[in-house]
């Protein structure tokens, strides 16, 4: 993200010193060290608080999904039931048709 390198570091560390002075230096450094561990924790609640919402959001789509796909196994049953029983219906017909003789007569 930043890419300081050492040399930054020394001349902020210079200019810290001449601005801030040696008594009070350790100080601001400490509290300056608080707010930045403060800042990374609330980034670091943010980013796992978006992370949980993602998830249960895709738990909402799968979810979703399953419910489709039940509502056409349903239907695919309902057609299957409906198929067989036309061809229970027509089977008897189908039989006797296939018992009579078949005769053509050839001019």
């Amino acid at each position: 993200m930043f890419e300081v390198g050492f040399s930054e570091l020394v001349m902020v560390a210079l200019v810290s010193l001449l601005v801030i002075g040696p008594e009070r230096l350790p100080k601001v450094a400490r509290l300056a060290g608080f707010w930045i561990g403060k800042a990374r924790n609330i980034a670091a609640t943010f980013k796992e608080e978006i992370k949980h919402e993602l998830h249960a959001e895709e738990l909402r789509q799968i979810f979703n999904e399953q419910a489709e796909l039940h509502e056409f196994h349903a239907a695919l049953n309902e057609t299957n039931e409906a198929i067989n029983a036309i061809q229970s219906s027509t089977a008897p017909s189908t039989e006797e048709t296939l018992e009579q003789p078949i005769t053509h007569e050839l001019k």
